[in-house]
């Protein structure tokens, strides 16, 4: 399961469980969204309570992060997980963020300079809903 939060210069997931297919197009939609009336966006995961991740969710996220490579400014990854940090290291390959690892996110946040204020939390279907206005 994730939740986002939505605001004008960044996008925030927090991630619980298990992340699925459905749950990283949920997220695309959201930040493709952000992207095209903003610009490039900051992130902050929060990836503590993450516990697994299905294999196509994988695959999605190597994707869609090649297809964004340059939509991304900063990238703050919250985990205490060696894998976790392993992945984010890799992942600057494929994108022009830049990607930092946190175990603590008050620092993630300060690194991300938070501003900016909030839309609010966010989902397919307040997302179809600001679409349709």
């Amino acid at each position: 399961m994730i939740t986002t939060d939505v605001f004008t210069d960044r996008l925030e997931l927090h991630a619980y469980g298990r992340l699925t297919l459905d749950e990283c197009r949920e997220f695309e939609l959201l930040s493709d969204y952000r992207i095209q009336f903003n610009g490039p966006l900051d992130l902050l995961l929060d990836l503590r309570e993450l516990e697994s991740c299905s294999l196509d969710a994988l695959i999605e996220q190597v994707r869609y992060g090649r297809q964004h490579a340059h939509d991304f400014s900063r990238i703050a990854i919250v985990s205490d997980s060696s894998m976790v940090t392993w992945a984010a290291m890799c992942s600057q390959f494929f994108v022009d963020a830049d990607v930092r690892v946190f175990d603590d996110e008050g620092m993630a946040r300060e690194w991300l300079g938070v501003t900016g204020s909030a839309i609010g939390d966010a989902s397919v279907d307040s997302f179809d809903q600001q679409i349709a206005h």
